[in-house]
């Protein structure tokens, strides 16, 4: 089915612009929300430093998979390419249908929400003040990429090194910051390890690490993408990691474990009692700050799905059009802007919005990275590895382990969210008729 239209992306990525990308998707919202949860399924401050250590360990197994797929097959298609190789038409459609309504404009949905819930905090604008913003803010960063592949860069760029400064700079201050002794001494005590609560800390400590993958929509468009992959990938998570173990230990030194374990909103607790009463304020900005990064980087990488869709699919044609003089896929963009504002629409009307949005995306996110991380063997059995410019260590097992995680990860995708999950794996399956009147339309 395939079919092309327009000119082709041109390489203009480096590296440290990938791996803002990489680092801009990554280090969102949830650093800001999701430890206490963490924390609350530890035994002690030790255990919970491990699981955050653990979720790098977990995500640099993926990204040594990715890196192998990346380098030996760029496409700006990303994994809807390996997909297609692997399995042909209908499984990389429904992949690619996938991220344009549910997976991507779903999390462009959901980081636009938390960016509208601070900003109304700041100034409230009425009832709907959250979706006014978080429209705002699609249409914004949309337009943004619309102007041109080489803005939305800049722009990433911009935003990544501000979180990764403004993360640093808590970070150190909240270790330095003199607190009571019974504070903190009180994050290494306890039991020595929880087994009960180790399989759901692990499920959110992934959720805040979820995005590296999306580096592979950046591999036709890296320069020398063959050797700079890996440096992508591997520098992207390293760097995540360090930032989430700092943030972590700022939290427990100031915090302590138990203070850590019954907050509701850490990280304004954390900035408080470091700035005082600004606190709040000062978070609010940082999650903004946060939430324009991660979604400009999703709307970067989830356009790219949308345009590999119309390059090869008769239906969707008018997708894959790739505008030369701006280097940016401008019909995908507007597509994914108009679907995410309509997801918006939708939210401001629900309660539980943002929590909807995390069921909604999760189940089809894990499933499609579990099929992902399978194209790996599939590959290696049909083509070898000799060819390889970049070899995933250990071969089968840091593949078998990573798709192990992802395994878990969807059965407790699917176990423990609500009907935001069955929404989402309705839209998906949706997928399967379009996929036929597609194969209809084609023939006529």
């Amino acid at each position: 089915m395939r079919h092309s239209s327009g000119s082709a992306p041109i390489p203009t990525f480096t590296t440290i612009s990938s791996v803002a990308v990489v680092v801009g998707i990554v280090v969102g919202t949830g650093i800001f929300s999701l430890p206490p949860i963490v924390a609350g399924n530890s035994a002690n401050g030790i255990q919970f430093i491990a699981f955050w250590i653990a979720g790098g360990l977990i995500s640099l197994l993926g990204a040594l998979c990715y890196a192998e797929l990346a380098s030996s097959r760029p496409n700006v298609g990303g994994e809807y390419h390996f997909l297609y190789k692997a399995f042909g038409p209908f499984i990389s459609f429904l992949f690619t249908w996938g991220r344009m309504t549910v997976i991507q404009t779903g999390s462009i949905a959901l980081v636009a929400f938390i960016l509208g819930d601070y900003a109304s905090l700041i100034l409230n604008l009425g009832k709907y003040s959250s979706a006014i913003y978080a429209a705002s803010a699609v249409i914004l960063l949309t337009g943004l990429n619309i102007m041109g592949t080489k803005h939305s860069r800049k722009t990433q760029l911009v935003f990544t090194s501000l979180i990764v400064l403004i993360l640093v700079v808590i970070s150190v201050s909240g270790i330095v910051t003199v607190v009571p002794a019974e504070t903190n001494g009180s994050w290494g005590e306890g039991a020595i390890f929880s087994v009960s609560g180790a399989g759901l800390a692990m499920i959110f400590v992934l959720l805040t690490y979820g995005g590296w993958n999306e580096a592979a929509y950046l591999s036709g468009e890296l320069l020398n993408v063959r050797k700079n992959m890996i440096k992508v990938l591997v520098s992207g998570i390293l760097i995540i990691t360090a930032l989430y173990v700092l943030v972590n230990i700022a939290y427990l030194h100031v915090l302590g474990f138990e203070k850590l374990q019954a907050s509701t909103t850490a990280g304004a607790d954390l900035t408080g009692e470091i700035f005082g009463r600004a606190g709040s304020l000062v978070v609010a900005f940082i999650v903004i700050f946060s939430a324009l990064s991660t979604a400009n980087a999703t709307i970067i990488t989830g356009a790219r799905t949308n345009y590999a869709l119309g390059r090869d699919f008769s239906l969707f044609s008018f997708l894959g059009r790739w505008n030369s003089s701006k280097n940016s896929p401008v019909n995908a963009l507007l597509l994914q802007g108009i679907i995410a504002l309509f997801l918006i629409f939708i939210g401001a009307w629900s309660e539980g919005t943002i929590s909807t949005m995390v069921d909604y995306t999760a189940p089809v996110f894990w499933f499609f990275l579990m099929l992902t991380t399978l194209t790996l063997f599939i590959f290696r059995m049909k083509n070898g590895a000799s060819e390889l410019p970049y070899k995933v260590p250990l071969y089968p097992v840091t593949p078998i382990l990573f798709l192990i995680a992802c395994i878990s990860l969807l059965y407790s995708s699917l176990a423990y969210t609500g009907i935001g999950a069955l929404i989402g794996s309705a839209f998906l399956i949706a997928g399967i008729p379009v996929y036929y009147f597609g194969l209809i339309y084609k023939r006529k």
